[in-house]
């Protein structure tokens, strides 16, 4: 069976683990250590409950009135295909909902995985520029290959 729950400070190395897996092949982009540990309430997690492991993570950042963005969504290969990401961005868009997010959008190497979740693809020059504030740290600064989608 697989749990769900919000993140805490002991999940931080299996996340670091599951983006980095990712990230290494170039289909997401890093997030170092200190920045998941500044972040570490945003991220929701999947726990296979057998093994205890997080095979599963997202996360769901604030970033202007009533807009956020899911990221960091990264699921253990040996689990793939299994619902556990739809399941974490649910748990995130239900989170956000209950602040008062009435929009979410995210920039994303894979849109088919987002689009049967109902996210639309846009053009990210459409996407507020308060979004842009964290990308000048990214390496693909000058080169952004992620497609946006949104979602309201």
């Amino acid at each position: 069976m697989i749990s769900y729950r919000h993140a805490t400070f002991a999940d931080v190395e299996e996340i670091f683990a599951l983006i980095e897996n990712y990230a290494s092949k170039g289909i997401m982009l890093p997030k170092p250590h200190n920045v998941l540990y500044e972040t570490i309430r945003e991220f929701a997690v999947a726990v296979d409950d057998e093994t205890g492991k997080v095979i599963g993570t997202g996360a769901l950042h604030l970033t202007w009135n009533e807009l956020a963005e899911v990221r960091s969504m990264a699921v253990h290969p040996d689990y793939a295909r299994q619902g556990i990401g739809a399941e974490i961005v649910k748990k995130l868009l239900e989170d956000g909902r209950k602040v008062g997010v009435k929009k979410f959008f995210t920039l994303t190497y894979s849109p088919e995985f987002f689009a049967t979740l109902g996210f639309k693809i846009v053009e990210k020059e459409t996407l507020p520029h308060k979004i842009w504030k964290e990308c000048i740290d990214c390496p693909k600064f000058a080169n952004c290959d992620e497609t946006g989608m949104t979602l309201e």
